[in-house]
């Protein structure tokens, strides 16, 4: 996964686990695009001590994930869901027997719930 997309996910499961600080700190230099100089230069505090904790942001966001697995959850789920829409779709185009569709839909649907 591309790191951003992952950073980006990480933070909106767990980004609320994190110090006031650490989110205002991780949101301008990683959402906002800002220099770790001028995130510093706002907060008072050196470049180097931005870096660090953005670092240990990652790092903690990343445990999080290790132990919780939410964001690995959160994209199986939409994969599954993405295949029941194109099995409704294909059937819609295809006019395939409805029963068939309906044993692939709820294996699909099972097997979210399994996971859930």
């Amino acid at each position: 996964m591309e790191k951003f997309v992952e950073q980006t996910f990480l933070f909106d499961f767990y980004g609320e686990l994190l110090t006031e600080r650490q989110r205002q700190v991780y949101t301008s230099v990683v959402f906002e695009d800002y220099s770790l100089s001028e995130v510093a230069e706002e907060l008072g505090i050196s470049r180097q001590g931005v870096h660090d904790m953005i670092k240990r942001c990652n790092k903690t966001l990343e445990e999080y994930e290790q132990k919780l697995h939410l964001v690995e959850k959160f994209l199986s789920v939409k994969e599954k869901v993405s295949k029941i829409d194109d099995t409704l779709a294909e059937w819609e185009c295809e006019k395939n027997d409805p029963e068939e569709m309906v044993k692939r839909i709820r294996k699909i649907a099972d097997a979210i719930i399994e996971e859930l």
